[in-house]
C-alpha cells in the first residue's frame, strides 16, 4: 500500500496521521540509508518576544484511568509556553524528549536514531517577560496517535507575539514521556475519545486557574518560572486543535464557556455525541481533507456556528499540512533518501515554506481578532500575500 493509501485508510477510520505512521517504501528506505543522528530544525517565530517553556506533570484525581493500572488516576503532561526575558542562561527545549523521539521514529519504521529532535525557540524555565498586563491564554489539543509538540511552529509564533500557550498530551493516545522516564504510546486498547480530550482540557483549565492564583499544580513540585501565574489572563482564553484535537476544541467550547474562541485544524468533527451545540462565540476552520463538501459532520458543525465563523483552506494541503510535519518530514526525507514521490504522499503539494507562513499568520490573526480585539484585514477575504488560501463560503 502506498503512503497515500495508508493515510486514506487512517482518515476513513477517523485517525490522525502524525509522523508515527509511514509507508512500506519508507521503511525499506530507512533500513538501508543509515544516515546518522542529524538534528532536524524548526523555523524561527516572527514576533518580537523571546520564548520560554516549562513542562508540568498533572494528575486528575477525579478520574481513574484503567490503562494506567488498577487504582491509578488520569495523568497528563502539559507544556506552558510564554514570552520570556533573560533567556541566555536557560537551555533551549527539545521538540520532544530523546526517548519520545526515538519511539516516534521507530513507530514509523525508521531507524530510531535516524534524526535528533529539533531544538525549539523555547528556553526551559526562563523568567516570564511582564509588560504590565496579563496575557491571553490559548490551549492546544493534538490529533490521535500524535503528541503535544506537533504544532510547535504555531505555538511559538503565538508566544512570540504575546500569548501564553498550553499544550496537552492526551495520555495513551500518542507518544509522551513522564518525569520518571515512563514513555507512553497510543494503546490499541485505548478508549480515548474526543470527549476524553475534552475532559482532559477542562481539567487543565482548572490547573491554569490554580497557576493564576499563585499555586503550583505540578504533582512533583517542579519549580515554576518566575512570574508565570501573574501573567495569565483567565478572561481571554482560546483553544485550537488538530484533527481529533480540533473536534475536542468544538466539544470543549460547547461545554465550557471559559473558551472564548476556537480554531480547528482539519478536524473530522466526529464523536459520540456529535458537537451539535449552537455556538455564539467565534470559531474558524482550516480545512484540508475534512471539508464541509465531503464530510457531513463538518458541514453540520459549521451550521451550528451562530456567531463569527470562517472556513479557509490552502490549495495543496492535506491532513498534516497545518502542523510541524509539513516542515520536518522533508528534512527527514533528505536524510534517509526518500523519493520525491514518497515525500509528496507524506505532505501533499503545499510548499513547506508557504505552509509555515500560513500556519503562523492565520491562527495569530484569528486569536488577535477575538482575544485581543485587534484589527487586521487578513481574515476579511482572500489576500495577495497568501494566494494559496481560499475562503470557503
Amino acid at each position: 500500500m502506498t503512503r497515500r493509501g495508508l493515510v486514506g485508510a487512517a482518515l476513513a477510520a477517523g485517525i490522525s496521521v502524525p509522523m508515527g505512521i509511514a509507508s512500506g517504501a519508507g521503511r525499506a528506505t530507512a533500513a538501508t540509508a543509515n544516515p546518522g543522528p542529524d538534528r532536524l530544525t524548526l523555523p524561527a517565530p516572527t514576533g518580537p518576544y523571546r520564548v520560554g517553556t516549562v513542562s508540568l506533570h498533572l494528575v486528575d484525581r477525579s478520574r481513574l484511568d484503567p490503562l494506567a493500572g488498577p487504582g491509578r488516576y488520569r495523568e497528563l503532561m502539559v507544556s506552558v509556553w510564554y514570552p520570556a526575558r533573560d533567556v541566555r542562561r536557560y537551555p533551549r527545549a527539545p521538540w520532544m524528549t530523546p526517548a519520545s523521539m526515538r519511539m516516534l521514529l521507530d513507530s514509523a519504521g525508521f531507524a530510531p536514531d535516524a534524526a535528533l529532535a529539533p531544538l525549539t525557540a523555547g528556553h526551559e524555565g526562563a523568567p516570564v517577560r511582564h509588560s504590565g498586563h496579563r496575557l491571553p491564554v490559548v490551549l492546544y489539543s493534538h490529533g490521535a496517535g500524535s503528541h503535544r509538540s506537533d504544532t510547535t511552529i504555531v505555538v511559538q509564533e503565538l508566544v512570540s507575539h504575546g500569548y501564553v500557550v498550553v499544550t496537552v498530551d492526551h495520555t495513551y493516545d500518542g507518544v509522551g514521556e513522564f518525569p520518571d522516564g515512563r514513555v507512553t504510546i497510543q494503546e490499541e486498547a485505548s478508549d480515548v475519545t474526543p470527549w476524553t480530550y475534552t475532559h482532559d482540557v477542562r481539567f487543565v483549565l482548572d490547573q491554569i486557574a490554580d497557576l493564576a492564583a499563585g499555586r503550583n499544580p505540578d504533582v512533583d513540585h517542579a519549580p515554576l518560572p518566575a512570574g508565570l501565574g501573574a501573567a495569565l489572563d483567565l478572561s481571554r482564553i482560546g483553544m485550537f486543535g488538530w484533527s481529533k484535537g480540533g473536534t475536542a476544541t468544538a466539544l470543549t467550547m460547547g461545554t465550557d464557556r471559559r473558551i472564548r474562541a476556537g480554531l480547528s485544524l482539519d478536524a473530522p468533527m466526529v464523536s459520540q455525541p456529535l458537537p451539535a451545540t449552537d455556538l455564539y462565540r467565534p470559531f474558524m476552520l482550516m480545512t484540508a481533507d475534512y471539508t464541509r463538501a465531503t464530510e457531513p459532520a463538518v458541514a453540520e458543525f459549521f451550521a451550528h456556528l451562530r456567531g463569527w465563523r470562517l472556513n479557509v483552506q490552502a490549495a495543496g494541503a492535506i491532513h498534516v499540512s497545518y502542523g510541524d510535519n509539513q516542515w520536518l518530514v522533508p528534512q527527514l526525507a533528505r536524510i534517509i533518501g526518500m523519493s520525491d514521490e514518497d515525500l509528496a504522499d507524506w505532505i501533499g503539494t503545499l510548499d513547506p515554506t508557504r505552509a509555515v507562513r500560513i500556519g503562523q499568520a492565520y491562527p495569530l490573526a484569528f486569536f488577535d481578532r477575538h482575544l485581543r480585539h485587534r484589527g487586521g484585514r487578513l481574515l476579511d477575504g482572500p489576500s495577495r500575500s497568501f494566494p494559496e488560501v481560499a475562503f470557503i463560503a
